[in-house]
């Protein structure tokens, strides 16, 4: 049987986040009182082969100690995975502001976000347990949907999902990266007159990369050294593994990597996507 814990801060996405497990087949408990997780895993156990629990900052334990017992009360052969959705400070700032809604922590004197803030705090020790970590401040509700179907499913399928993500420095760090390759040694396609308008899914940009020693030796360092260390990853019961390939602008250089690398692990590895932070932004 799967047990996945939902957790996360008032409008990081948790609502939605459980509206997709419930379409993944899970039967799905919102709000539940984490006390009673063990009582409702061992009356519908023989009944579900998946269940999913919302626990928030409202139905906490008072303790981190009975946090702990709780989850080590649940029948011996059951290992909870936490899916922990969270968002910046600011992001969930302003999703407040625009639904109107009351922070469950906000009741009397306490400002939003110093609301904001302690719900953290209390909620630390599931993120620390978190199975999954998913920062949901720049996704839209279908990319938030997609990454939790995503995760969820690689662990369900015992498969790792594989992917290739090209993004640019200067626009900041992907937050879902597991790992990153800086490309910024490369030549740059952008300081060829010809060359700026187009992006690394284009020929002429291809072309250009393709006759360059320095890019190949890097797609083959890459390659080799992935090749080496996934079968690692795969063992450690991962679902996702995120690879970054970042250049300046994330056009160009870090566009054909990301591709090149998709291609050829494609050969190797049965689930493999590739992503373009940048270029999905236009």
């Amino acid at each position: 049987m799967q047990l996945i814990i939902v957790s996360g801060r008032s409008g990081s996405g948790k609502t939605i986040a459980l509206r997709v497990l419930e379409d993944l087949g899970f039967y799905c408990v919102d709000n539940l009182p984490i006390s009673l997780l063990p009582t409702l895993v061992h009356a519908v156990m023989d009944n579900y082969e998946s269940i999913a629990v919302s626990i928030d900052v409202r139905n906490l334990p008072s303790g981190e100690e009975d946090l702990v017992e709780t989850l080590d009360f649940l029948p011996a052969k059951l290992k909870a995975d936490i899916l922990f959705i969270d968002a910046s400070d600011e992001v969930i700032l302003r999703r407040f502001g625009e639904t109107r809604r009351l922070h469950p922590l906000s009741q009397g004197s306490l400002p939003l976000l110093d609301a904001i803030k302690l719900e953290y705090q209390m909620l630390e020790p599931l993120a620390e347990r978190a199975t999954w970590r998913i920062d949901s401040s720049a996704y839209s509700v279908h990319e938030l949907s997609e990454q939790v179907s995503e995760r969820v499913l690689g662990r369900k399928m015992n498969k790792l999902i594989l992917v290739f993500m090209s993004f640019g420095f200067k626009h900041g760090l992907p937050t879902t990266l597991d790992t990153v390759f800086d490309a910024r040694i490369l030549p740059n396609p952008h300081w060829e007159p010809e060359l700026k308008p187009y992006t690394g899914l284009d020929e002429p940009v291809q072309r250009f990369l393709a006759h360059q020693p320095l890019v190949t030796k890097f797609v083959y360092q890459v390659e080799n050294f992935l090749s080496t260390w996934l079968p690692y990853f795969q063992r450690s019961n991962r679902s996702y593994l995120t690879v970054g390939i970042g250049c300046t602008g994330g056009q160009h250089r870090s566009v054909y990597i990301a591709e090149q690398l998709g291609e050829y692990f494609r050969t190797q590895h049965a689930e493999v996507q590739v992503k373009h932070r940048e270029l999905g932004k236009k």
